[in-house]
């Protein structure tokens, strides 16, 4: 057994005793003394591999939302906090690691993937199977994101998330989408009775950033008991639409600065607990009169607009962004309407040239609405990453998204130097937070 093996399988075993434990005792959840939308079996380890366990990402079409909880408060069992990992290897290591890997590795780095991706013959999958397995093998991807009907119970996501890290080499990213209120996967799931919130606008109603890092904490604390390491949270977008279909109470507020001081308390909360957190959607979804899983949204905000308020709350962001499907043809050439996640534009020239975020960018799930009427999967796979993006989250069919990336980097298209890029920062991002 490899040595990063035993300690998630060791991990996996100690979180199943406290959860048996927490299910006598009733342990509340409190704050650390200190704060700060798929070859063969797995390659040899490498260098440096060894390693301690630390928006299809909203509702969509195929999966309505969680019914949105009556009340802010209670909360009947709720895990005990558990301490983040420290990192296991510095930017030397990932260095070498990158030398090593495949040119097929490293693409499949890019690739977030539903966990129904794993094991066509099990829907939903809640288990770990042979062939679950066989498909990790084949494709060993950089990231797996659990929609509600993947979580069960907590002994049973808790399983399933150890044994898909233990299946990989290099340790994926495990996700969900835990905002809190009507987004909140675990959380609206009575097995878990953990605290519900009623929504993130109801926490920032308060403008109190101490109510927005209690909640980071509270969710970051039970998220890393079950074997999440990111999670698809805070929602940054600024609500400004009041007719806005899909964001609504799922902001902070309608006053940017509100919106941005209680995002980033809330990622402050996670990041203690280990967890990574997403700042969602850029470059902003709350002005859009659309809801992107059924079909393109559009801002008309111009750059300076977007700039004194739509974009403030990502400026809180370090870790990781998700790129909306949210076309601004007012920020783009000749009024482009091609979603933000595909626009060099936005991504590169905006959010990575002007706002100088370095971090990694993912995609919104690449299976919605908003893509899929015009994109193929592999046409969207390959605009995304030259657009500027790192990571392909949920593609409709990630065999044929692979495979367009693939013929890409042997065509020059996407140079390998590109595609180096975009691994070194999964990887950084990886060790930051002890995943690898």
């Amino acid at each position: 057994m490899r040595r990063g093996t035993f300690f998630r399988f060791l991990c996996a075993a100690l979180s199943v005793l406290m959860l048996a434990g927490c299910a006598v005792t009733g342990s509340p959840v409190t704050a650390p003394a200190t704060s700060g939308a798929e070859t063969t079996g797995p390659g040899t380890v490498r260098p440096g591999t060894s390693r301690p366990e630390p928006s299809a990402t909203e509702p969509s079409a195929t999966e309505p939302s969680a019914t949105e909880p009556s009340a802010t408060e209670p909360s009947a069992t709720e895990p005990p906090v558990t301490e983040p990992s420290l990192p296991s290897v510095g930017p030397d290591t990932v260095e070498e690691l990158l030398a090593s890997m495949t040119l097929h590795e490293k693409i499949c780095q890019l690739f977030f993937i539903r966990a129904d991706s794993l094991d066509a013959e099990q829907r939903p999958v809640t288990s770990f199977t042979a062939a679950a397995s066989e498909t990790l093998a084949e494709f060993p991807v950089g990231g797996v994101i659990m929609m509600g009907e993947n979580i069960k119970t907590p002994d049973q996501i808790t399983a399933l998330n150890a044994a898909i890290s233990g299946a990989l080499d290099i340790a994926p990213f495990i996700s969900t989408d835990e905002e809190g209120g009507r987004v909140a996967r675990l959380a609206n799931n009575p097995a878990f009775g953990l605290k519900k919130y009623k929504s993130a606008a109801d926490v920032g109603a308060s403008g109190n950033e101490a109510d927005a890092l209690e909640m980071g904490r509270t969710i970051g604390g039970y998220l890393s008991l079950y074997g999440f390491n990111m999670d698809f949270a805070p929602d940054a977008d600024v609500n400004t639409n009041p007719d806005n279909p899909v964001i609504g109470d799922r902001s902070f507020s309608p006053d940017a600065n509100v919106a941005a001081r209680m995002a980033g308390a809330m990622a402050d909360g996670l990041r203690e607990h280990g967890v990574i957190p997403t700042f969602k959607h850029f470059p902003g979804h709350g002005d859009t009169a659309e809801d992107s899983h059924y079909g393109l949204a559009v801002s008309y905000k111009t750059h300076d607009e977007m700039l004194s308020c739509e974009w403030l709350p990502f400026m809180r962001a370090e870790d990781c962004i998700m790129a909306a499907h949210v076309s601004v043809p007012n920020l783009t050439k000749d009024g482009d309407m091609t979603p933000a996640s595909l626009s060099h534009t936005v991504i590169t020239d905006i959010l990575r040239g002007e706002l100088g975020f370095s971090g990694v960018v993912i995609t919104d799930a690449l299976g919605m609405g908003a893509i899929t009427k015009m994109y193929s999967p592999g046409d969207a796979a390959v605009g995304a990453i030259l657009a500027g993006c790192d990571m392909l989250l949920s593609p409709a069919d990630l065999a044929e998204a692979l495979a367009a990336v693939e013929a890409a980097v042997r065509a020059g298209t996407i140079t390998e130097p590109r595609l180096n890029e975009s691994v070194r920062r999964i990887l950084t991002l990886k060790a930051k937070y002890g995943i690898i």
